[in-house]
């Protein structure tokens, strides 16, 4: 079964390439631009990934994405990614990425840019993967600097799917952040938001109806809102779900007690994805794999998750389509090589 998860044609929605920095990645980047991390080795840093919550991730998060400076430190991080989620089978990939937190330290948000395009307008013919960048921005730091971060990245708006909300949530509604994203859906980006991970089911309805988000990332907390969840389940609203990431960062106790299967059930388009998988514990088929044996999944339940990846996508319809078919093609040979 592993073998047929990791092999399942899939979309990824929910991933922040600066989460995808595996440890040695990390010095190696620290090495090539005189970084000073505040571990002595890979291993340390290694040791150091046990979190309370979301801020004590977010503490060790942004001292690692300090080795990133250069156009090609973007673009390698973000292709080994690529590398490593088509072998977990996945096709299609938006990316996040937070400019703000480099800008921050001095890179030109053009060469964050232009480094991830790098990557992304690559992926095809590398990894036989399609790929598109969100600039996210963090919602914890003022709203003039996200006003700032889109204005600066609207030469570059070519190279953008989209922009999303992420960082840490409670105290920071999405409400804030109503002017700019109105200017980004002037500009043609789509636009998505964290919301509902830790925040409460307020801020998931807030992103709904102020934002006019097409997609809440998370939005776990969604269930605690009867009347949302109707709404979530009748305009077929995306929830992007990272199971490794809630329990990493608390926000359930294990992976047994995760609600994915309950939102299934529902009716919820809901999706599995890695959100920082080189912090949580593996990649998007490593999640989906270990949801499927610790939550008894059933075939189909597998089979609607993966085509929910794609359908909440921003691909062109018939790229969707084209996606879905090899996905019922992929499910169906598998079904006879198993009961043949």
């Amino acid at each position: 079964m592993r073998e047929f998860v990791m092999g399942l044609p899939k979309a990824e929605l929910h991933v922040h390439v600066e989460g995808t920095i595996e440890p040695a990645t990390a010095f190696a980047l620290a090495d090539r631009n005189g970084v000073t991390l505040p571990w002595p080795t890979p291993a340390a840093l290694a040791g150091a990934l046990e979190f309370d919550d979301l801020q004590s991730f977010l503490d060790v998060y942004y001292a690692v994405m300090a080795v990133l400076r250069t156009p090609a430190d973007f673009t390698d991080v973000a292709d080994a990614y690529l590398g490593r989620a088509a072998a977990q089978g996945v096709r299609h990939v938006e990316l996040f990425f937070d400019p703000q937190a480099h800008v921050a330290r001095g890179v030109p948000i053009g060469s964050v840019i232009d480094g991830l395009y790098a990557a992304t307008s690559a992926a095809r013919e590398r990894h036989g993967v399609s790929a598109g960048l969100i600039l996210c921005f963090m919602r914890d730091r003022p709203v003039a600097d996200a006003a700032a971060t889109l204005a600066a990245a609207l030469p570059h708006v070519g190279k953008l799917v989209g922009v999303g909300l992420d960082s840490a949530e409670v105290g920071f509604p999405p409400g804030l952040f109503a002017d700019v994203f109105g200017d980004a859906r002037a500009a043609g980006l789509h636009v998505v938001a964290h919301a509902g991970e830790e925040g409460p089911p307020g801020y998931v309805w807030e992103a709904i109806r102020t934002l006019r988000v097409e997609r809440v990332d998370h939005g776990l907390r969604s269930l605690e809102d009867d009347a949302l969840v109707a709404h979530l389940v009748e305009s077929r609203m995306p929830l992007t779900v990272c199971p490794f990431s809630t329990v990493r960062l608390r926000g359930c106790a294990t992976l047994a007690d995760h609600p994915l299967a309950r939102m299934l059930r529902l009716g919820l388009t809901v999706s599995v994805n890695s959100d920082d998988p080189a912090y949580f514990g593996g990649y998007v088929g490593d999640n989906l794999d270990a949801v499927r044996e610790t939550l008894a999944l059933t075939d189909d339940e597998l089979h609607t998750l993966a085509a929910n990846s794609f359908r909440s996508s921003f691909l062109p319809e018939e790229e969707k389509r084209e996606h879905l078919r090899a996905l019922d093609t992929y499910v169906a040979d598998a079904t006879n090589v198993r009961f043949r």
